[in-house]
């Protein structure tokens, strides 16, 4: 279900149709309206002549689209028997989805018309509102049912609903917009005859549709994805046979992965096979006997690429010099200590957002430590993904409407420089949080943080929604 939202104003602009041509977007559908009680009119059939718009036809899921309905003409009539003044007149109505992503879009109009005369028609309307983009691929967006509410002597509703054969959930009319209220007026004649709607003809005898008629269709892209395959080393030199583990994060979860030696960018003959587990994380142990090993990669598949495989992990083979006689070697070691974080707190909390108006619900996370001290020249990343945040009723905003901005910064006296990732979203793909380069030597203490920005759709139902954001070092 999408999450809806809806929104007032006036109509987008689109592109004109020439003349004689139907515009983009415009179909006509079966009507059967039902007058309010107080009016003592019969229902009203005809045809509905609407157009729907888009401000994005090729949007990212994540996207917030700005959908118009535009009802040209309507076989609802004005309830009352006196004229309606200007700007009395406010529709609501509703967009169905289909495709890829299923629901339905509330959409109103401003309080705006001209002047009607007494049993005349109801002017056109427009209206417009908002939703955010699911998932990739094409979706269908359908005119579904509408009401017009006029608030002059009376408050009254006219709600219109498509005559379909088998009519698709959201079709139906939107929610009146207020309750009847008591005053002097009384019904003016019914200039339209009503007729009941057969199940298989519409009022005019043409077969009746299956459900509404598509009038537009978008194409929705997926999220870039990022490769965030990355290796580190326990140890960033050694002699010749030497054993080294290898800790990777970023790969597909169960995936066969090749860890093997490089000079360059040719492989060498040092190699172990190795299998990511559920959460993509590759452990392994790689003796390394070619003196050419300059660094060490994995990757998925049958050979590295860059959509598929790790950048390098520094690694430096030492090879001891002979001694002259009468020499003996005196050597002080320096232990390798290890890489890992620290962080303050496990909650994050975002400013509250009004329902009807959505936004930006802002806020920031716990401050993360990470310490370095491998030694050696192998860098580090801490990279960020987020889960879809849930509500009650299994009401979902996308992890994709996540964004951060991250900050980061070196302790005194560190040897490597920390560099924040870039602004922007975050999402279940992941994104950079900060790192520091490979180098002839790295390491240090870096406090790292990022500024959060949740975007909320308008009229997202109340409520706490939650989600999980996790960090992983490699």
């Amino acid at each position: 279900m999408a999450v809806l939202a809806a929104a007032t104003g006036g109509a987008l602009s689109a592109p004109a149709a020439a003349e004689g041509e139907t515009p983009a977007g415009q179909v006509e559908f079966p009507t059967h309206c039902l007058p309010p009680q107080e009016a003592g009119l019969p229902p009203a059939d005809g045809p509905t002549t609407a157009r729907i718009t888009v401000d994005d036809t090729t949007p990212r899921v994540g996207d917030t689209v700005t959908v118009t309905y535009q009802v040209t003409r309507t076989p609802a009539v004005n309830p009352l028997s006196v004229g309606l003044p200007a700007d009395v007149l406010t529709p609501t109505g509703r967009i169905v989805l289909g495709g890829v992503q299923q629901g339905e879009v509330t959409v109103v109009g401003a309080k705006r018309n001209d002047p009607v005369e007494a049993g005349g028609a109801l002017p056109a309307v427009t209206m417009t509102g908002t939703f955010t983009v699911t998932a990739p691929g094409e979706i269908t967006l359908a005119p579904g049912g509408y009401t017009l509410h006029t608030g002059h002597l009376l408050e009254l509703d006219t709600v219109c609903a498509g005559a379909f054969g088998s009519e698709p959930p959201g079709a139906g009319p939107a929610p009146t917009a207020s309750a009847s209220a008591s005053a002097s007026a009384s019904a003016a004649p019914s200039p339209v005859s009503a007729s009941p709607v057969s199940p298989s003809s519409s009022p005019s005898g043409l077969p009746v549709p299956a459900g509404p008629p598509v009038a537009q269709r978008i194409t929705a892209s997926p999220l870039p994805t990022a490769n965030l395959r990355a290796v580190a080393l326990g140890t960033a030199a050694g002699a010749p046979g030497a054993k080294v583990k290898v800790t990777g994060a970023g790969f597909v979860p169960g995936a066969e992965v090749t860890v093997t030696g490089r000079a360059g960018t040719a492989e060498t003959a040092d190699r172990v096979a190795a299998k990511a587990d559920e959460l993509g994380v590759v452990l392994a142990e790689l003796p390394v006997t070619d003196r050419a090993t300059t660094a060490v990669v994995a990757y998925e598949g049958a050979a590295w690429t860059p959509e598929s495989g790790s950048g390098p992990a520094a690694y430096t083979v030492i090879v001891a010099a002979p001694l002259p006689p009468g020499s003996q070697t005196v050597t002080a070691v320096v232990e390798p200590g290890e890489l890992g974080m620290t962080q303050e707190g496990d909650a994050v909390t975002l400013a509250a957002v009004p329902y009807g108006d959505g936004g930006a619900a802002a806020g920031r996370i716990g401050t993360v430590t990470v310490k370095d001290a491998r030694g050696g020249p192998a860098g580090w990343s801490l990279i960020g993904k987020v889960t879809d945040f849930t509500g009650s009723g299994g009401v979902r905003i996308p992890g994709a409407s996540l964004s951060w901005t991250p900050a980061c910064a070196a302790a005194p006296g560190s040897p490597s420089a920390c560099t924040p990732g870039s602004a922007g979203t975050v999402g279940p793909d992941g994104a950079v949080l900060a790192s520091t380069g490979d180098a002839a030597l790295v390491g240090g203490t870096f406090t790292v943080d990022a500024a959060v920005t949740l975007q909320v759709p308008p009229y997202t139902p109340p409520g706490a929604y939650t989600a999980v954001l996790t960090l992983t070092l490699s």
